[in-house]
């Protein structure tokens, strides 16, 4: 196990991916707690190149940050052991808890995939309504006139044209 050293906090360099998990009200927690009884567990950080980078501790860094302090206790790993720190998946509990996760997303994204296919269904009856047929023939067609159904007996030219004279002679 490293010997802990201290370091200047301004040497060491946060990744981005870390700052976004700060969480202020965790900071102020440990800034109380160094303030009471000091830091009582070390940073860890590595080397790249000139400089040090934080692979934990984030929070005890930010609380030291917010108190003024210019160093910080903290061990330094090398940068094989920091990319293969133990995770927290190692943990029965911690598996536990994923699979109760998966199966839940699954089941979530199941009720959804049935809503939308029930949802669709509902789409399609409502657009295939049964629409109203046209009657047959003249007999109930508001489209059809009158002349047209007494029109509609007659086959040739000379028996329209003796139905005209007979309606006044005009053709």
């Amino acid at each position: 196990m490293p010997k802990p050293e201290s370091f200047p906090i301004e040497k060491i360099f946060v990744p981005t991916k870390q700052k976004k998990a700060i969480k202020p009200e965790i900071v102020g927690e440990i800034a109380e707690s160094i303030l009471d009884i000091g830091q009582q567990a070390p940073i860890s950080v590595r080397l790249d190149g000139d400089r040090l980078v934080l692979v934990e501790g984030l929070h005890r860094l930010e609380a030291c940050k917010a108190l003024g302090e210019t160093t910080i206790i903290g061990v330094l790993v090398p940068a094989e052991l920091a990319q293969h720190k133990p995770r927290l998946s190692e943990g029965p509990e911690v598996e536990a808890e994923r699979i109760k996760m998966a199966r839940l997303k699954k089941l979530r994204l199941e009720k959804e995939a049935a809503e939308a296919s029930t949802a669709a269904l509902k789409g399609v009856n409502a657009t295939e309504a049964p629409r109203p047929r046209p009657a047959k023939g003249v007999r109930g067609n508001p489209k059809a006139s009158l002349d047209r159904t007494a029109e509609s007996t007659r086959k040739t030219l000379s028996d329209w044209i003796t139905q005209q004279k007979g309606n006044g002679g005009r053709y």
